[in-house]
C-alpha cells in the first residue's frame, strides 16, 4: 500500500454507471422539448399519450435517482466523521445554485427571445404569451419576482421546483439513510397536506402559486431519491414482486383504456367527481398537474417499476443505438437548457411562418439533431480536459453518480 493509499482512507472504487437512468434521462430530455414545441406531429409519440403522467415526472423521478446515487454516500455515519457534515451537504446546495443561476439565465434568454420575435416578425403577441405580460406591463414587479423564482415564464420553469428539493435534499437523505419507511410517509403527508390545504410557494406579481409546486412535487423526486440511495447499496428500494408486478402492469393498461376506450374514461372521471362531492382531497379524485394529482403520481411510479423488473430494458438501454440518449442524459443540464431555448426559438418560427407547415416536420428532428451534437461537443471538450495518460481518479467518495448528477 502506497502513502497516498495510507492517507486517503475514504476513496473508494467507480461503480459502472447504470445505462438506464442515462438513456431514460435523455429520452425523458428529448420529450420534454418536442412537448415544447407546440402543434409539431411528434407530440403524439411522447408519454404523455400513453397515460396521466408526461416526460416531467420522469425528469423528477430520473432527477431523484440521480441525486441519491451521487450524494447520498457523503451522508454516511463513517464518511461524515471523516469529513465533517458539510463536506455532504456543499455539493447539493453547490449544484442548487447551479441549478438558480441556469433558470435567471434561460428566463432572460426567453424574454430575447420572445421580444425579438415579436419585433423582427412583427408579432405583438409573442409579449403577452408564456407568463411574459407581467414582464412588459408591470415590469418592476416581474423583474422583482424573476430572481426571487415568484416569476416563472411557461416552458421554463421546472429547475425552479429541482432546485429548491436540491437545496432539502440533505435532509431528506439524513432521514432516507436512516429511516427510509418514515421518508415515506412524511412525503406521502406533505403531498396529501398540499392538495388538501392548496400548499404551494407564492408566484408574485401572479397570484397563485409554482406550476411545478415543490410541496407537492417532492413526493415523486423522494420515490426516485430512495432508489438510488438503494441503487448506490446494491439494493433495490421496492423488491420485485411478482403480485405488485402484475398490479402496476394492470395499472398501466387501465390508464390506456381509460385515456382511449370510448365512455369509460367519462365513467371513470364521474366516479371521482363524486368522491370529490364527498369530501375526499382533490389531489386523490382529479388529473391536475400542479399538486402531482394520484393518477399521475401513480402512472409515472407503475411505469418505472415495471421497467425495473425487465432485464430487457437494461439491454435495450446500454445498446449502440441508444447511445445518443445516454449522451443528452450523461449532459443532461447542458442539453435542458439548449433544448428549450432551441424550443422557444421554435415556437417563434413557427408562429411567423403558421403557413408552412413543413416547419412542424423539419423543426424538431433538427433541434434533437443540435442538443444531440450539444451533448458531444461537451463531451469532446471533457475528453480534451483530462491529461493523456493520465489514471482515472475520482475525489474521495464521489462515485460514478456523483459524476452523473454532476454533469
Amino acid at each position: 500500500m502506497s502513502h497516498s493509499e495510507r492517507r486517503d482512507p475514504v476513496t473508494v472504487t467507480k461503480r459502472a454507471r447504470d445505462p438506464r437512468i442515462d438513456a431514460f434521462r435523455g429520452l425523458a430530455l428529448v420529450m420534454i422539448f418536442i412537448d415544447h414545441v407546440p402543434g409539431n406531429p411528434f407530440e403524439y409519440l411522447t408519454i404523455r399519450n400513453l397515460g396521466f403522467s408526461d416526460a416531467a415526472e420522469s425528469f423528477f423521478i430520473l432527477s431523484g435517482i440521480a441525486a441519491g446515487l451521487a450524494y447520498s454516500g457523503r451522508f454516511l455515519p463513517e464518511a461524515r466523521l471523516k469529513t465533517g457534515l458539510w463536506s455532504a451537504v456543499q455539493p447539493m446546495w453547490s449544484r442548487a445554485w447551479v441549478l438558480y443561476l441556469m433558470q435567471i439565465f434561460m428566463t432572460l434568454w426567453a424574454i430575447a427571445i420572445f421580444s425579438f420575435g415579436a419585433q423582427a416578425f412583427d408579432l405583438p403577441q409573442m409579449l403577452t404569451i408564456i407568463n411574459l405580460r407581467q414582464v412588459f406591463e408591470n415590469t418592476e414587479q416581474a423583474l422583482l419576482g424573476i430572481p426571487l423564482l415568484t416569476h416563472q415564464l411557461g416552458y421554463v420553469n421546472i429547475l425552479p421546483a429541482y432546485s429548491v428539493l436540491l437545496f432539502v435534499g440533505p435532509a431528506l437523505i439524513v432521514l432516507g439513510l436512516r429511516h427510509p419507511v418514515l421518508l415515506v410517509a412524511l412525503s406521502a403527508a406533505v403531498w396529501l397536506a398540499a392538495g388538501i390545504w392548496r400548499l404551494n410557494l407564492p408566484n408574485y406579481p401572479n397570484p397563485g402559486g409554482w406550476f411545478f409546486n415543490p410541496v407537492a412535487w417532492q413526493a415523486v423526486f423522494v420515490a426516485g431519491l430512495l432508489t438510488g440511495i438503494h441503487l448506490r447499496k446494491g439494493e433495490r428500494f421496492v423488491p420485485r414482486n411478482p403480485y405488485l408486478f402484475a398490479a402496476a402492469l394492470g395499472y398501466l393498461v387501465l390508464v390506456v383504456a381509460w385515456r382511449y376506450l370510448p365512455g369509460l374514461g367519462e365513467v371513470l372521471n364521474h366516479q371521482m367527481a363524486r368522491l370529490g362531492a364527498l369530501g375526499v382531497p382533490f389531489n386523490v379524485v382529479s388529473h391536475d398537474k400542479t399538486y402531482l394529482a394520484l393518477p399521475r403520481f401513480l402512472h409515472v411510479l407503475a411505469m418505472f417499476y415495471v421497467l425495473s423488473c425487465l432485464p430487457v430494458v437494461t439491454r435495450v438501454t446500454a445498446h449502440a443505438l441508444a447511445a445518443p440518449l445516454r449522451l443528452m442524459g450523461r449532459q443532461g443540464l447542458l442539453v435542458f437548457v439548449s433544448g428549450t431555448l432551441l424550443a422557444l426559438v421554435f415556437q417563434v418560427i413557427m408562429t411567423n411562418w403558421e403557413q408552412a407547415g413543413w416547419l412542424a416536420w423539419v423543426l424538431p428532428p433538427l433541434g434533437v439533431a443540435g442538443m444531440i451534437a450539444i451533448a458531444w461537443v461537451a463531451e469532446w471538450q471533457k475528453a480534451l480536459r483530462k491529461p493523456k495518460g493520465a489514471p482515472v481518479a475520482l475525489p474521495a467518495r464521489r462515485s460514478a453518480g456523483e459524476a452523473l448528477a454532476a454533469e
